[in-house]
């Protein structure tokens, strides 16, 4: 094993950038993002110097993937959660949830209120008043029960979106956070499960 002295300052940089990306995206850069990162005109010398990492004892590369980069020399760090990333959640109108694992990622549990299950990936922009954008990645917490106020992911007739939980006497309503969308009221001869609740997002560059 080398040391970090043994590496050019640019080698170094990268290794830096590596450990970086993972610690605040819970997972490694593309060869495209280290070469836009640094200014190489091509993937190719971007490459050149993951390979070298690779044979000082740095990192490990799975070729078969577009993020295959794992650090070497040091254990995973216990406190860090691996959590799956599973489809997509509507904010906005509901769409139809996909249940696959689309990833896992490694992340930092002081990021969370409460410990995640999994992470759903927001589409629209009706919870923009709570901080949650399109695009982001929101931890949901398995629950079927949900208390007035809390942020829930809720399945409704089948589609899954997510809202903030009002339930007033037998009256369930979903509400936006965006003025420019309607509260949804549940329907008695509609279908409703709160699949989870919010605890925490994550923003990725």
């Amino acid at each position: 094993m080398y040391s970090m002295t043994n590496l050019t300052p640019r080698r170094t940089a990268i290794l830096t950038f590596i450990r970086e990306r993972i610690a605040e995206h819970g997972q490694p850069p593309s060869l495209a993002e280290i070469s836009e990162a640094f200014g190489f005109a091509s993937r190719s010398v971007a490459r050149k110097h993951v390979l070298a990492l690779t044979e000082a004892g740095f990192i490990e590369v799975n070729p078969h993937q577009a993020r295959g980069i794992r650090l070497l020399g040091q254990p995973p760090r216990p406190e860090l959660l691996e959590i799956p990333v599973l489809g997509r959640v509507a904010a906005g109108a509901p769409i139809g949830a996909d249940a696959d694992i689309h990833d896992r990622l490694m992340l930092d549990p002081a990021v969370f209120s409460k410990t995640p299950d999994y992470m759903l990936r927001v589409q629209g922009d009706s919870m923009i008043e709570d901080g949650i954008l399109d695009g982001d990645l929101v931890g949901v917490r398995r629950n079927r029960e949900a208390l007035n106020g809390q942020i829930v992911v809720a399945r409704l007739d089948g589609e899954v979106t997510i809202k903030r939980f009002e339930r007033v006497g037998d009256q369930v309503r979903l509400l936006p956070r965006n003025p420019a969308y309607q509260p949804i009221v549940v329907r008695d001869d509609q279908d409703l499960a709160i699949e989870g609740v919010f605890c925490g997002l994550v923003r990725q560059g």
